[in-house]
């Protein structure tokens, strides 16, 4: 299992800074460095700051949200940064949820989220194939655009620039059974948002006949520390805010994942508390258990211990969200 860490990249700057947890991360040894986006900094800017720092450590998306650009614009920022970092880079998607997608970015959720993401995933691979002029006719992207509202006068493009690489990987975030299956058939790899090394029954239908070199990289928090509850609290601060907030009581992709690993009742009171204004209450409604068992928290030895269960298969990379060099000397130690 190859280590890779991935420092947030919202709210105000961290001390120490991404750059910084990023060169020690490359110093150490790790595989690759991540960045993400929501509705504040997005993801590929502070990653090619973080490629200008750097000279050898990988460089993903986790996850770039569709929404945000057209599927060509994706494909002409993963091949800019891919020539600038001398083929670092992995392109790592999300199809995101109806509140960012509608509230955020101001466009309509697609009503067949499969398709739209079949759809977004095969032009950016014929854009970073460069073997003809980009064309589709899509339900939600065409190529070119034959709309009754545009001019009838557009022409299939490909690419000026030449991309790097024709196979430069694509990763797909997926929670939904039928999307994480469909994932397995049009991706390179798989981002888990939440994963339990002791529940992987809850994928299992999704992952049969993995094609070879698939990579499944769930993320983890991951903190060295004497006391595991305090440990804790940012975790379920983001589980809180995700289940709570990031959605619609009648549509939350977040909730219904943690209601499918078992904890279904939890998370209908987390949105109740949540939505109702009550958000530390919804917080403290997270259970300690799904909080510890989907994170890497704790004292070395008990790190340790635990880490051995996300090397078993079908996890081949895990990401890391550790907030401090400490904790990621430690587990590049004890992933040596």
């Amino acid at each position: 299992m190859r280590p890779r860490t991935a420092p947030s990249q919202q709210g105000p700057r961290p001390n120490p800074t991404p750059i910084d947890l990023a060169t020690e991360a490359e110093n150490l040894g790790y595989h690759s460095v991540w960045t993400a986006e929501a509705w504040g900094s997005d993801a590929f800017t502070p990653l090619t700051w973080i490629a200008a720092h750097t000279s050898r450590i990988r460089l993903g998306t986790a996850i770039a949200q569709m929404a945000a650009r057209t599927p060509t614009a994706t494909a002409m920022h993963a091949l800019t940064l891919d020539h600038l970092s001398g083929g670092r880079m992995t392109l790592g998607l999300g199809l995101s949820g109806p509140q960012v997608v509608e509230g955020w970015y101001g466009r309509p959720f697609p009503a067949s989220p499969l398709t739209a993401t079949r759809e977004y995933v095969d032009i950016v691979r014929q854009v970073l194939r460069r073997e003809g002029p980009v064309a589709l006719d899509g339900r939600f992207h065409t190529h070119p655009y034959r709309g009754e509202d545009g001019t009838g006068i557009g022409k299939p493009l490909k690419p000026i620039t030449h991309p790097l690489r024709a196979d430069l990987p694509i990763l797909l975030g997926a929670e939904g059974p039928k999307n994480i299956a469909q994932t397995t058939r049009i991706a390179d790899g798989w981002l888990p948002l939440y994963w339990s090394p002791t529940r992987t029954d809850v994928y299992q239908a999704s992952l049969t006949d993995l094609p070879e070199g698939f990579m499944i990289a769930p993320m983890a928090r991951a903190k060295v520390c004497d006391d595991v509850a305090e440990g804790l609290l940012p975790v379920k601060a983001m589980l809180g805010f995700y289940i709570g907030g990031m959605g619609h009581a009648a549509r939350n992709f977040h909730a219904d994942l943690m209601a499918r690993m078992g904890y279904e009742e939890e998370a209908r009171r987390i949105q109740e508390l949540f939505l109702a204004g009550r958000k530390e209450e919804a917080v403290l409604a997270v259970p300690d258990a799904f909080a510890d068992e989907i994170s890497l928290i704790g004292p070395r030895e008990r790190i340790a211990e635990r880490l051995d269960l996300w090397r078993k298969d079908p996890v081949t990379d895990l990401l890391l969200t550790a907030p401090d060099p400490h904790t990621l000397r430690v587990l590049a130690e004890l992933n040596s």
